[in-house]
């Protein structure tokens, strides 16, 4: 398998030329790793089209062919050869999940019913993050975990064996942990329910539905497996709706801009920020043109706009979103409070530490809280800015850097990488000469 596409260590933006046109953005990753996961446990053959082309979706590949999946690149396409759960092997070395939470979280929900040892590492940022949130549930349906940290990071263990389903109240809504758990689910003897004190992201249960494996979902909290196996599919991945997000902000905060999204994934739980730039003020049209393995596909228009400061409470549907919000608030008339984000402080970077940074670099006043941030919106000016190692801080910089008088300077900005590398290219593809 080819590794993940590149993306230029510094990026360098001049303020003032509108976002016009049309564009087609990458496969989303949620669904991309979903979809390799779900072609793997498929007893059959598979084909995906359209995926995500970052180091994320990539580590997910690489755990998978450690597990025996056949994962065949031809062109635009990806074959999978799928083994269903009890013809998964055990892996001979240690599963390198790169800097991908998805695949390390989920992965192990899918290793917990697998009657085998498993080791899930890595790299620095990896290793900080919290496992117990998914270990600890996967554990108490009868797997053996552990993990440094007393269990609560990686490297993580697995040997896994016979599951029994049980009632899983989650402190903290997660599409991840809740997709770890309805893997191990589908291997459990008896139902295994999971309920959130709110509703996450759905691209698992939409997914799942629409290839024959029995859901049920009584409330928009709660979900409820059995014991089953999705069926082989043919799926092109719609565009990436966070990935979206930055250009959405992009075409509201920069004068004359006038662009349209193709094909996205518009699924509601994705695509929250929309309603919050609504109530900042943006003109956004939604218009959803087809369907994807029961995930809703179509087009996001946005028109520039003068934006106003506004209250912005954190949830999953928004939380990877919030560093380009935090933009779009620096351009805002006012002051905009962004709170109920902790979960912001375990991302690739403390991302409420690491915007407070940067929007100030830029000129705008920021106060930073446990759980979030308050940023007086004015003029931003160009600065030097750094992307900290994370992949959505460096481009909520240079979304930032669009708008803002003068130039502005992204440092590594190769953290693109792990989500969208050809972000600088499709960036320079819209801007209007």
């Amino acid at each position: 398998m080819s590794g993940p596409a590149t993306a230029p260590s510094e990026l360098h933006v001049v303020g003032g030329a509108p976002l016009r046109g049309r564009l087609r953005l990458p496969g989303c990753k949620g669904i991309s790793h979903r979809a390799l996961i779900f072609a793997a446990i498929a007893d059959g053959r598979s084909t995906v089209r359209g995926l995500a082309d970052g180091a994320d979706v990539a580590s997910t590949m690489t755990v998978l062919d450690g597990l025996g999946v056949k994962l065949r690149p031809d062109g635009d396409a990806v074959s999978v050869r799928g083994l269903g759960f009890d013809g998964l092997r055990e892996p001979t070395s240690v599963l390198d999940c790169g800097n991908s939470g998805t695949t390390m979280r989920m992965l192990a929900g899918l290793l917990a019913g697998r009657d085998f040892f498993a080791v899930l590492v890595g790299d620095e940022s990896l290793s900080a993050r919290p496992m117990r949130r998914v270990l600890d549930p996967i554990a108490a349906m009868g797997a053996r975990v552990d993990g440094r940290d007393g269990g609560a990071r990686a490297p993580i263990t697995v040997r896994g064996g016979s599951l029994r389903g049980v009632r899983h109240q989650l402190a903290t809504a997660s599409g991840q942990v809740k997709t770890a758990l309805i893997l191990a689910g589908l291997q459990a003897e008896g139902t295994t329910e999971i309920v959130e004190p709110a509703p996450s992201r759905d691209h698992t249960e939409r997914m799942l539905a629409a290839l024959g494996v029995e859901i049920d979902r009584p409330s928009p909290e709660t979900v409820s497996v059995a014991r089953g196996e999705p069926m082989p599919f043919e799926l092109t991945v719609p565009g990436d709706p966070s990935s979206a997000a930055f250009f959405v902000v992009g075409a509201c905060i920069t004068p004359g801009s006038d662009l349209v999204l193709e094909a996205v994934s518009l699924n509601p739980a994705r695509i929250g920020y929309v309603d919050v730039l609504r109530r900042m003020g943006a003109e956004i049209d939604v218009v959803v043109t087809g369907e994807q393995v029961g995930e809703p596909v179509g087009d996001i228009s946005v028109r520039a706009a003068e934006l106003h400061g506004t209250d912005i409470a954190g949830d999953e549907s928004i939380i990877d979103e919030l560093p380009v919000l935090a933009v779009a608030a620096a351009f805002a008339e006012g002051t905009t409070t962004i709170h109920s984000a902790a979960e912001l402080a375990v991302k690739e970077s403390n991302r409420i530490g690491t915007m407070e940074q940067e929007l100030t670099q830029l000129g705008i006043g920021v106060e930073t809280r446990p759980d979030g941030l308050v940023i007086r919106g004015g003029a931003p000016r160009g600065a030097s800015l750094k992307s900290h190692g994370d992949h959505r801080i460096a481009m909520a910089g240079a979304i930032a850097g669009l708008a803002a008088e003068g130039e502005t300077t992204v440092r590594g900005f190769a953290a693109t990488a792990i989500s969208y590398p050809g972000f600088a290219r499709d960036l320079a593809s819209v801007l209007a000469q």
